[in-house]
């Protein structure tokens, strides 16, 4: 009797559950464990002060992560997201110190302030939709027009100089608090919970998820597939501008060579170790949210623990690398 052809790409029933498994709970167990590790070594843990460093350091993560969550779902790659990041935190300060054009009245100076960067770069996501639905331009190579030009546009805006500012209306985005906790962290709350209502209770959120799936499947049943895109790309324009506006406002500076510089790769980590299938077809916001903090909480325990930062971005890629492994198998027939 002939044996059973095993080829090499296929798996017993338990070694795909395994897999399965890990796909919907590794993220969370890595987070429990770094969590017990660091109650038990690193000193502090568990003070309002640690925990008030690892919120803020994650909170922009996370708000561009949820669009780049967003983006992947539909089956694309958003790269622009902290040239955009650079953009509306170079546009905020020129507003509000009256250097685009003076403003009288302070109120609407910073309202302004915190509008306007967020629609200009919103629109700038737009453009990225539109590049890659109008003339079929791939995701990573439309983007990467404004990862390129995009910081170069915040750089000629500021002349390439520091923007330093103490404007306590304005910075209340980044440096306030509402009944002790800070408002970066509510924002990206707020974020996550419209993002996951959109994805499991809107007809939005399954056209997205359908588009990422088969998008040819998609038209044919008479989804919009370009417009869900465009809009898709606007949100994480959007968002990077909310984060860009928090960054310049906890830095009191503006720095256009800096502000949102790695964001993309930050993001997409998130995504990736969340559990979003980088292929599109899935959306996993509460995942995104995780992946980030598993993320930050590696950063801090190296740190915290005497490990150089640099280790930091090795034990990052091994995530990306193993989280995406995990997923592969885990969705093989």
């Amino acid at each position: 009797m002939t044996a059973p052809d095993k080829s090499a790409g296929s798996m017993t029933p338990t070694r795909r559950s395994t897999f399965e498994w890990l796909s919907r709970y590794g993220t969370l167990g890595v987070f429990f464990l770094l969590i017990v590790f660091n109650m038990a070594v690193t000193t502090n843990f568990l003070s309002w002060q640690m925990l008030n460093v690892n919120l803020t350091q994650v909170a922009t993560i996370v708000i561009v992560a949820t669009g780049m969550t967003l983006v992947i779902a539909t089956g694309g790659i958003d790269l622009s997201v902290g040239s955009l990041m650079a953009i509306s935190g170079a546009l905020a300060p020129m507003i509000f110190l009256g250097t685009i054009l003076p403003i009288p009245n302070t109120a609407l100076a910073i309202s302004l302030a915190f509008v306007l960067p967020v629609i200009v770069v919103a629109g700038f996501g737009w453009f990225n939709g539109f590049l890659i639905t109008h003339y079929r331009i791939q995701p990573i190579v439309a983007t990467l027009v404004l990862f390129i030009a995009g910081r170069g546009f915040a750089q000629v805006m500021t002349n390439g100089n520091l923007q330093t500012f103490q404007n306590d209306t304005f910075q209340f985005i980044a440096l306030g608090r509402i009944f002790g906790v800070p408002v970066q962290v509510i924002i990206m709350l707020v974020v996550i919970a419209i993002a996951a209502f959109v994805i499991r209770r809107t007809g939005l959120g399954r056209q997205i998820i359908a588009v990422g799936g088969n998008e040819k499947a998609a038209r044919l049943a008479g989804i919009p597939a370009a417009r869900v895109k465009r809009l898709v790309y606007v949100i994480s324009g959007a968002l990077s501008g909310v984060a860009g506006l928090i960054v310049v406002a906890r830095n009191s500076a503006s720095d256009a060579n800096l502000v949102g510089l790695g964001m993309e790769l930050d993001a997409i980590a998130a995504v990736a170790v969340g559990g979003t299938l980088l292929t599109g077809g899935r959306a996993n916001v509460l995942g995104t949210l995780l992946g980030a903090c598993v993320i930050q909480l590696v950063r801090y325990t190296l740190l915290a623990n005497g490990v150089p930062d640099a280790a930091a971005l090795i034990v990052k890629a091994g995530l990306i690398i193993l989280a995406v492994y995990i997923q592969q198998r885990a969705s093989k027939g």
